[in-house]
């Protein structure tokens, strides 16, 4: 009688964490490390940093109003060589996640708006990036060079981090953004 009252409240309570996981937003299979694509590091889960910017045709952006959605949140500049051969894989990739669960945030880190209207006029015409020209907010952020794109989960929580350039538009990292598209 013992065993069967235990074994029940084991199956409640996994069933209760299953609930709460489930709610919560976080991914139940979530990846490994070896699971991951190349250059994509598994991150703790601290909390994301504010990111309140204005795009570069002067609107408001406010990462806190994504909750519930997935975030990529790329830092680059234009003088950066790999942020140059990257940005038209963002741009691929742009049209794919509009209107999914994967918000994409282009944070360009403390230039000019004709240094950076000039540059994607050229290399990916239908991003509008936000502008951090005071470099404020990439110093809340830290990353450790550029370009580094966060992704941060619907919970404000960063899950996971991509250091160096990407080919975003290549078979294994849209594999990788495409669980992200109807995910909470």
């Amino acid at each position: 009688m013992l065993t069967k009252k235990l074994t029940l409240l084991l199956c409640l309570f996994l069933i209760s964490v299953n609930q709460m996981l489930s709610a919560s937003g976080l991914p139940l299979n979530d990846l490994s490390q070896a699971d991951l694509p190349h250059g994509i590091i598994k991150q703790n889960g601290r909390t994301a940093p504010s990111l309140k910017l204005k795009d570069i045709d002067g609107e408001p952006y406010d990462i806190a109003d994504a909750k519930g959605k997935w975030v990529f949140v790329h830092f680059w500049a234009t003088w950066c060589g790999p942020c140059r051969k990257e940005i038209p894989t963002i741009q691929d990739i742009v049209n794919q996640f509009k209107n999914t669960n994967l918000e994409i945030a282009i944070i360009n880190t403390a230039e000019s708006e004709d240094a950076v209207f000039n540059f994607l006029g050229l290399l990916a015409p239908d991003i509008t990036p936000l502008m951090d020209t005071d470099g404020l907010i990439t110093e809340k952020w830290q990353p450790r060079g550029l370009p580094a794109t966060y992704f941060v989960d619907p919970q404000g929580k960063i899950r996971y981090l991509a250091l160096g350039g990407r080919p975003w538009n290549k078979a294994e990292y849209l594999e990788f953004l495409n669980q992200f598209k109807n995910k909470k």
